[in-house]
């Protein structure tokens, strides 16, 4: 679990220094920044998802794009003013480079196998 918050905090200071709409000051935020993040998707984001699921249906599932552009900007809003986000379209590119990064370094980071019993 330590290892996957590392990670995570990692992605959030790469994808930041990528994009130039994406603040976080100082560095060590980022690992605030993962765990509000982790929160908001873990407890907010379902709900907002079965809320928003009709326009999802009617959009063929490209508003989740616009839901994850939301969670992060209220990411942004709950740990202002170390992570701040210039707008709607730096939010939408922050949450998609975010996926990216985090996606190819977990792809180095072993996954905890299950003990059998």
């Amino acid at each position: 679990m330590f290892t996957r918050l590392i990670v995570s905090a990692v992605a959030v200071l790469v994808t930041a220094y990528t994009l130039e709409g994406v603040t976080v000051d100082p560095w060590w935020w980022a690992i605030i920044i993962a765990i509000v993040l982790g929160f908001i998707n873990a407890f907010i984001r379902p709900l907002v998802k079965l809320l928003a699921l009709p326009i999802n249906i009617m959009t063929l599932g490209l508003f989740t794009f616009v839901i994850n552009a939301l969670m992060v900007l209220l990411c942004s809003w709950i740990v202002r003013p170390h992570f701040e986000i210039a707008g709607f379209w730096w939010a939408l590119g922050f949450s998609l480079v975010l996926t990216l990064v985090n996606w190819a370094l977990h792809l180095f980071v072993p996954e905890k196998k299950k003990k059998k019993r």
